[in-house]
């Protein structure tokens, strides 16, 4: 759609409630997080993996790193009319590929190696995915494509080593939630 005649082009309707992406490096507590945001604020929670599986958002499977094929644009465009109204928290490993027009906030869940190891050895993953994710999260490979892909005032950077630190976040969130709504009236 162009707007050749100066015609301003259709906007969403501004949103009461914000969506919210939570992201970081596989074994950095980013479902257990979302799904604890989702249920204390009210929001409806979408693990973008889960959503790519159900919905063939993929382009086939790789079997030396056992995952799916990411196929960006199927995922944008399933997940679009979704993220219109607001109200998403959204769980995935990666964030560039997302609109930044999506997203109220973008958290970025770190973990210590050790906890992102114990994590992902305890879920079976094979050693080399194992390796890979540890290389990522000290190479702070998330956070970076966070910061390349979101303006600063909008990314939330979190420690999630411990039960408390997740309860933290979460309360943080939540409070950010309740910010969100209470100056979207």
């Amino acid at each position: 759609m162009s707007s050749d005649d100066n015609t301003p082009l259709p906007t969403s309707p501004p949103r009461s409630s914000p969506n919210i992406l939570i992201t970081g490096t596989p074994g950095t507590g980013k479902t257990t997080a979302a799904g604890m945001v989702a249920d204390a604020a009210g929001l409806e929670l979408v693990t973008v993996g889960d959503l790519i599986k159900q919905r063939n958002l993929h382009d086939g499977y790789n079997e030396e790193f056992d995952t799916y094929w990411l196929n960006e644009d199927k995922v944008v465009d399933e997940m679009e009319e979704m993220m219109a109204g607001g109200g998403m928290c959204i769980d995935f490993h990666t964030c560039g590929f997302f609109p930044e027009r999506w997203f109220d906030l973008v958290v970025v869940l770190r973990a210590g190696t050790q906890q992102v190891y114990d994590r992902l050895k305890s879920r079976g993953y094979k050693q080399n995915k194992i390796e890979e994710n540890l290389d990522c999260e000290i190479m702070q490979v998330v956070a970076d494509e966070a910061r390349e892909s979101y303006k600063a005032e909008i990314i939330m950077e979190l420690t999630s080593n411990t039960i408390e630190d997740m309860e933290d976040n979460v309360e943080k969130i939540v409070a950010f939630v309740n910010g969100f709504r209470s100056s979207h009236k």
